[in-house]
Parts: structure tokens; sequence; C-alpha cells
């Protein structure tokens, strides 16, 4: 299962019955987003409104808002499938790499061996209408203003598009970009992103300019990866080609020097001066809260080149359950397999909807010594983006950690406070509103795992209650009886 491009997935939905076309007039300034919001959280289709005021151009929502949905789009039908497919591929590793980054270059390499590199061609349908100069106005893409308080309207399912400027190494983020005007647009790479440390790097170099292009609309699997904390040295177009099974076609921008997908529908292209900061905010972001005005770069526009007829694909953030977080379900299945090549005492993970990615992790793990729960904690904090991670429950190998009410009960009974809660400092997500400093803060780990005496109890640990095997089956085979 691939699609080339939105439009193909469009298609395949709609056979689904999985996507709605919307044909009344609607409004993109918070009109929108309180229809998405109601549909997101009713477990609702697609959304194509065809009608927006003020625009000729369509708005598309939606589409990885459902478990369903978002497998599709990765080209699997459960989510499931995606680590099957890691684990398959690191399958074929010829004995352990010596460290977890050797592991991690392994995985990369394995990919890139699978063909997956992108293709250039030269002419493309990005590229169908070509506008420079006067032209050239984000005024004509329909941004929505999502929220009351939104500082403006925003860009929320960009692919930023930038290369280091030491390397020339592509990376592909998905950072959000207010619309200050017809030009200019607040370029929202965070503390941790790559793109931050690219324009870092352009001006330790002196850089004048940094070239970017950001591309919206492309096929889902390519768009999706822009959201995922990928492995070092494994680009995010390539993962792309992994996933559809079928290398990603680029064609090189008009007015800068970066390649982009082909099959998008609309691509800017333009600019960050290094150094150069406005001010972007505040925005209704994914946590359920606002994040508060900052200075952050800023993107100046140099062309704008689409389809005939683009489609402009978007999401709505919020407080949870929104689509972003279906996407982000689909990253805890893809590199599952990956952490338990660094943490192979791992069962699963869950990083539920209510923790908003960052801001709760539960594991499972078969535990076989003291302390064990403790130095997960700590190895996953020193996993990559995991160190945001503001809170880490550990819980034993028999829990289901995608039922938060067992997890609750198993928490709030196993744990003592006085010997079972971690607390370190490290960095914290630039979203984080509670930490007295910005990007510094305070986390939490819990463990939540049955406790013996090699852990110094004195005392032994009761059984779960759980009816006998025999009297289940005596009752499965009266059942009927019973007419209940």
């Amino acid at each position: 299962m691939k699609f080339k491009d939105v439009r193909e997935f469009i298609t395949f939905l709609e056979g689904k019955g999985e996507l709605l076309r919307i044909k009344t007039l609607v409004s993109s300034d918070l009109e929108i987003t309180e229809i998405v919001d109601r549909v997101v959280k009713r477990g609702g289709p697609a959304l194509l409104f065809e009608n927006v005021e003020g625009y000729d151009m369509p708005v598309l929502v939606n589409i990885y808002g459902s478990s369903q949905r978002t497998a599709w789009a990765l080209g699997v039908e459960t989510l499931d499938e995606l680590g099957d497919r890691i684990r398959k591929l690191l399958g074929m590793v010829q004995g352990p790499p010596p460290s977890l980054v050797g592991k991690l270059r392994t995985l990369a390499d394995l990919i890139k061996m699978a063909g997956y590199q992108p293709k250039s061609v030269r002419t493309a349908p990005c590229q169908e209408v070509v506008l420079t100069g006067p032209d050239a106005d984000l005024n004509r893409i329909p941004v929505l203003k999502c929220w009351p308080m939104d500082a403006g309207r925003f860009i929320t399912l960009p692919l930023v598009i930038t290369r280091n400027p030491e390397t020339g190494i592509r990376n592909v983020g998905m950072y959000r970009m207010q619309i200050y005007d017809g030009q200019t647009a607040g370029m929202h790479w965070q503390t941790h992103k790559v793109g931050t440390h690219h324009e870092r790097v352009a001006l330790e170099r002196g850089q004048e300019r940094m070239e970017v292009a950001v591309a919206l609309g492309g096929d889902p699997a390519t768009v999706w990866t822009g959201s995922a904390p990928l492995p070092p040295d494994l680009d995010e177009l390539v993962m792309a080609g992994f996933l559809r099974e079928e290398a990603v076609e680029v064609v090189k921008c008009k007015t800068v020097d970066i390649d982009v997908p082909a099959n998008s529908e609309i691509i800017l292209e333009g600019y960050v001066v290094p150094g150069e900061v406005r001010t972007e905010g505040p925005f209704g972001d994914h946590t359920g809260y606002y994040s508060m005005a900052g200075e952050y770069p800023v993107f100046h526009l140099t062309a704008i080149t689409h389809r005939q007829n683009p489609i402009y694909t978007t999401i709505v953030v919020g407080r949870p359950i929104q689509e972003d977080y279906y996407m982000g379900k689909a990253t805890e299945r893809l590199f599952m397999p990956i952490i338990r090549m660094v943490l192979p005492e791992i069962v699963d993970i869950n990083m539920p909807a209510e923790g908003v990615f960052h801001n709760l992790v539960i594991v499972s793990i078969k535990k076989e010594y003291p302390g064990q729960a403790q130095k997960v904690m700590y190895a996953l904090w020193g996993l990559g983006l995991m160190m945001l991670a503001k809170a880490i429950v550990v819980v034993d190998d028999f829990v289901n950690v995608q039922d938060v009410s067992e997890v609750a009960w198993r928490v709030t009974n196993n744990l003592d406070a006085s010997q079972d809660i971690v607390i370190v400092s490290g960095p914290v997500d630039d979203l984080d509103h509670a930490s007295p400093t910005p990007n510094l803060g305070s986390k939490i780990g819990i463990d939540a795992t049955a406790k013996g005496s090699l852990e110094g109890r004195t005392r032994e640990w009761p059984p779960d209650i759980a009816m006998s095997d025999e009297i289940k089956s005596l009752v499965n085979n009266k059942w009927q009886e019973y007419g209940l």
C-alpha cells in the first residue's frame, strides 16, 4: 500500500468511507478548528473543506485522525506492523554493534542499503505554477487561525527542509510557522531540534543567509516523517521511501539550492538570516495550553511553487485527543524495536494522549535484579529526544501499559514514595510552562514494579487477586444456564 501524493490518499479514503467533502462556506478563522475539534474527538473522518471564505484553495485536515487512517497513511493495516518491519530489517544485523550510536547508525545504514534513496527528477507537479516577486504571497494560502488567543494564522503541518552548513546533510523537520505578512513568517524550530542546530552552525560560520524550503501537502508517509524523531544520520526522505517501499521523487527548488518532494502540493522557498528573531506566538499548542510569545527566527519568502489547483493540507492541535496524537502513536510503535535494541528488558511502551508525547512515558520491563527500573529510566532519558520526558513510570512485564486504568492501579498500590521516586534535572521541552527556567527543569521517575527481599523488603509482597482457571472454565461452560 503506497500513495504517490495526497490526492491518491484522498481517493483511497473516500473509497473506505473515511473522508467527507464539506461544500458549505466556512471560515479559516476559528470555524474550521471548531468543526475539526468536534470531529476528531468523536472519531470522525478526514475532512476536505471545498469552500473556504476568501480563498479558491480547499483545506484538507484530519487525514491522520485515527489509528487506522495513520496506519494506511504509512502503508500498513495496523501500526504494530511498522515495528514488525523494523524488527525484520534489524534481523539482518550480523553481531551486535558496539554502542547505542553504533546501533542507530546500523539501522540508518540498513535502510539506506535497502535502496530507498530519493530519486531526482527534472520536472515535478509541485512546480506546475511558479510565483516570484510580488506574486509570491503567503496570504494566497488558506492558513488557519485555530484558537482565539493565537497571534495570527499558523502553518502547522509543514515539512521544513534545511541543510547542515558544514556537511550539507539534509534535515526535514516539522516546525510551526506564523504568517506575519505576505513575505515573512515565524520559524518555530525549538532549542533541541535539528533546524535550530543548523542555524547555530550557520551563525558560527558567519553566513548571511541559510536557505530553507517548506513542503506542504506531500504523500502522507513523507509528511509524517517530518514529525518523527529519527536516529542520527537517517534522512527523513530515505525513511519515507522505506515506509512507501518506493523512493521519494525530489526536484530542485527554483530560487534556493534545496531538493523538495516533487509530488507536494505547495512549496515555499526562502531563507533565514542567522540570528534574526521576531516575536512569535501565542499559539494554542498540542499540550492543551497556549505556548506564549517568544523570540524565533524569521523565514523570508523568495518563491512559491505549486500544483495546478493545489490542496492545502493542515492539522489542528490543542487539548488531546487531536490528530497529532495518532501521528505520535505511529512513532511509538515504529521505535519500539529500536529501543529494545538498547534495552532488551523492555516489553512495551505507552506514551498516552494525556502525556502529550513528552510528559508521560509508561514502560513495562522483565525485571531480573534490584534497581533495574531506575536503570531503564536513566537509559531512556539518555536516548535522543526521550531526554525531554517529564515522567517515566516503570511497571512489571505482566502489566498492560496501554491500559492507563490498570497502570494507575498498579502505581498507587505499589509505590513507596520515599524509595520508589527518582527526581532528576535536565532539559525539558520548549513548550513546558511548568519549569521555572525555560528549557531546563526537573523530571520524575516512578518505580511501580513489585519489590522483593533483594530490594530490602522485610514484608512479603502480596499476590494479585485472581480466580482459578478451574472455576473460570466451570463458569464458562455453564454461562448460558445462568440466564445472564
